[in-house]
């Protein structure tokens, strides 16, 4: 862990980076799809136009993060974050609106650029920008707002829906999201100052890490193109799968309730993924990681594919949340410290859509596979074979000389 002097120094921009990650839930894929039931009923969907309306909005919204997205690199931090937060709280007050097939769409693809696209990439922007040494476990508490936000939301949303409609929990989204954007300037207050001191690091060239790329190098790098399946399959899979909760637990003869309650277990286990993650990450490096830390997720997979007992809920979601809490602080931490961070802000834009471009075409992937009649353990059991191909094409990176970079 670190210590409580650095806590007490850099506390409250770890603390930002957790409410960013936590904001992120509007527009994260667990959170919309525990509307999914009702949003098909209402306007005529099955679940494979649901999926592809999902897929084109998120598809849309991954374009607009590279563009939209490098501004990190030049917007003071408190101004984006803030502008993030506003247009996330409006296309949620959109989403207690929507009258058509067409408008959600937009508001789904609102939802996705502002939530996890925009807010997530704030967060592991700033946590990597302005942390070195300490750069794994900085990110491995920021990142616990992503499961702070698993842990409470879905049981809330659950609760919500017995007592009211779905638009009445949208419109109280909006009204906290936009309530809670004076506090980003409460808890970046003083950084103008961490920008300077950054500016100086790198004019002197005391910053560390291993050089400054910008965006052209690194898509010109093969270990980009050779890492980013393994770092794309944790947020793809739970996409995927997440996405069709309510079919995967009436497939398995689950109530959904016990989906939603085991979101309590994949909380637990991403905590304890990042809180084990970050100290390793700062100890041996991102880049030796990439190609082992699929093992949780290969595990959660085959859980899903072989298992019908209701214990199988809790272990897959278990499992997963291992998986994902260990890839945030690797995703977060890979990219800097293999490319600097002067452009940092463009590198994860393009990055950060490639994820939001694969987990945008999972849900109508699986929608699909679903609808033409493919089973979720033939389903999950592909997703397996999956994470055994990717570290394969990660692992051949592991043994090269820093210097052939």
């Amino acid at each position: 862990m670190l210590p409580l002097s650095f806590l007490r120094i850099h506390g409250r921009l770890i603390g930002f980076g957790f409410f960013m990650y936590f904001c992120s839930s509007a527009g994260q894929t667990f959170f919309i799809a525990l509307f999914g039931g009702e949003l098909r009923a209402d306007f005529g969907l099955s679940h494979g136009t649901f999926g592809t309306i999902y897929a084109v909005a998120t598809l849309a919204s991954a374009a607009t993060l590279i563009w939209i997205g490098r501004l990190i690199d030049r917007v003071r931090l408190p101004l984006f974050a803030a502008g993030v937060l506003a247009g996330l709280a409006g296309v949620s007050l959109l989403t207690s609106a929507i009258w058509s097939a067409a408008a959600l769409a937009v508001a789904l693809f609102g939802l996705r650029l502002f939530g996890q696209g925009l807010s997530g990439h704030t967060a592991a922007t700033a946590m990597g920008r302005y942390f070195e040494a300490e750069r794994g476990r900085a990110l491995s508490i920021a990142v616990m707002g992503l499961p702070a936000g698993k842990f409470v939301l879905p049981s809330l949303v659950v609760a919500g829906l017995a007592v009211t409609d779905w638009r009445s929990l949208w419109l109280v989204t909006a009204i906290v999201l936009a309530a809670a954007i004076p506090l980003v300037f409460v808890l970046l207050d003083g950084h103008g100052a961490r920008d300077t001191a950054l500016r100086l690091r790198r004019e002197t060239g005391k910053s560390g890490g291993t050089g400054d790329r910008a965006l052209g190098a690194v898509l010109r790098d093969a270990g980009l193109w050779l890492r980013l399946p393994a770092l794309l399959a944790t947020p793809a899979i739970f996409t995927g799968l997440i996405f069709h909760q309510v079919h995967l637990a009436a497939a398995k003869g689950w109530p959904l309730s016990l989906i939603a309650g085991s979101f309590s277990v994949f909380a637990v286990a991403s905590i304890a993924g990042t809180l084990g993650a970050g100290p390793l990450v700062d100890r041996v490096g991102a880049r030796r990681l990439v190609s082992v830390f699929l093992a949780p997720l290969l595990l959660s997979c085959l859980a899903l594919g072989l298992g019908n007992d209701p214990l199988a809920a809790p272990l897959f979601l278990g499992l997963m949340g291992l998986a994902t809490g260990i890839s945030f602080v690797i995703g977060g931490a890979l990219w800097p410290e293999l490319y600097g961070t002067t452009h940092l802000g463009a590198i994860r834009a393009f990055t950060q859509a490639v994820m939001v471009f694969a987990t945008g075409f999972a849900p109508a992937a699986v929608g699909l596979a679903i609808d033409g009649g493919v089973s979720v353990e033939r389903i999950a059991l592909a997703c397996a074979a999956y994470c055994l191909v990717a570290a394969a094409l990660a692992a051949t990176l592991r043994e090269r000389p820093r210097a052939a970079r």
